[in-house]
């Protein structure tokens, strides 16, 4: 059952991904100042992504059991982003609830901010449990010396417009992310339209690295894909002491 609900969200966002391609973007008309146009909750939402994350307050957050014991076996450009695809079993539980990873993709520079600190890049990894409520695990990366291994094998080969590749050597969705032992949580949306809200939002603390050239090479294939900071407003950002 879950499977299927996974197989049919995935569609569903490939659908929406394609006809919503030519109605919005992030510059010009078509940009993130008239998304709230065609997609009310956009403009009249008051718990929308991202945030500059900041004012935060420690609590004894639950651990984080990430299961992701799939593979990353396919990148597509879908004139949004660059969005990674994944196989086998790969799930954790989040207030007594399992979810399942759908895809993840990427922002360049990060969509989220962290006290004041954008990152050249950051990986949204987008979960749904059984009923279609999503959970979005975020990892920023920051410039280190060496170069991101995961990050070269997912961009060996990059895909043109509207294509999708498979990996010539693809690996284990785990070695996407840091350790996840602290991180922020928070209320939040989708950072695209439709902009729903009702997602729940785990930001690692931990950055993983990259090279100033891997970030370029993203950047030259996505663009600027981030959406603008929103107002945080009554929302409570809880930092995992």
């Amino acid at each position: 059952m879950i499977k299927k609900t996974i197989m049919a969200m995935s569609l569903m966002m490939s659908m929406c991904s394609i006809t919503q391609a030519a109605e919005w973007g992030y510059e010009g008309k078509t940009g993130p100042d008239h998304w709230g146009e065609f997609a009310k909750g956009c403009a009249l939402g008051k718990n929308q992504s991202p945030i500059d994350i900041n004012d935060t307050v420690e609590a004894e957050l639950e651990s984080l059991n990430i299961q992701y014991k799939g593979m990353v076996t396919g990148l597509t450009n879908n004139g949004h982003t660059l969005q990674a695809g994944v196989t086998g079993d790969n799930s954790f539980i989040l207030d007594g609830v399992e979810f399942n990873l759908v895809q993840f993709h990427f922002h360049t520079p990060s969509e989220n901010h962290i006290k004041g600190h954008t990152y050249p890049l950051e990986a949204h990894f987008v979960n749904a449990d059984k009923a279609g409520h999503l959970a979005v695990v975020s990892v920023m990366y920051d410039l280190g010396n060496g170069k991101n291994e995961e990050i070269s094998k997912l961009t060996e080969s990059m895909p043109k417009l509207n294509q999708t590749i498979s990996l010539k050597e693809s690996f284990p969705v785990a070695d996407m992310l840091p350790k996840m032992t602290k991180y922020y949580r928070f209320n939040g949306s989708l950072t695209t339209p439709p902009c729903s809200e009702g997602v729940r939002w785990i930001v690692a603390r931990s950055p993983q690295a990259l090279t100033s050239e891997q970030a370029q090479q993203m950047q030259k294939v996505m663009g600027e894909n981030n959406r603008p900071l929103q107002n945080k407003n009554a929302r409570v950002v809880l930092a995992s002491d």
